[in-house]
């Protein structure tokens, strides 16, 4: 969801998130998945478009599905 490579740890997101499922880890922020409302709030308001609501952070499983096909 957070593309930490983008972010540029500026606390935009965490600001305006209505259920507060966003805070900043060394300085890139973290989206609590149990929490967030999928709104889209973060994702408009981040300045640098690090945040995708829609995209899932990959993991090992994902990748090695995707693989196999």
């Amino acid at each position: 969801m957070v593309d930490a490579n983008l972010c540029i740890g500026c606390g935009a997101c965490a600001s305006i998130c209505p259920v507060n499922a966003i805070k900043l880890v060394n300085g890139k922020a973290q989206i609590n998945k149990d929490k967030c409302i999928r709104c889209g709030a973060c994702q408009q308001f981040c300045p640098v478009s690090a945040i995708d609501i829609n995209k899932e952070e990959d993991n090992k499983d994902n990748k090695d599905d995707k693989n196999k096909k």
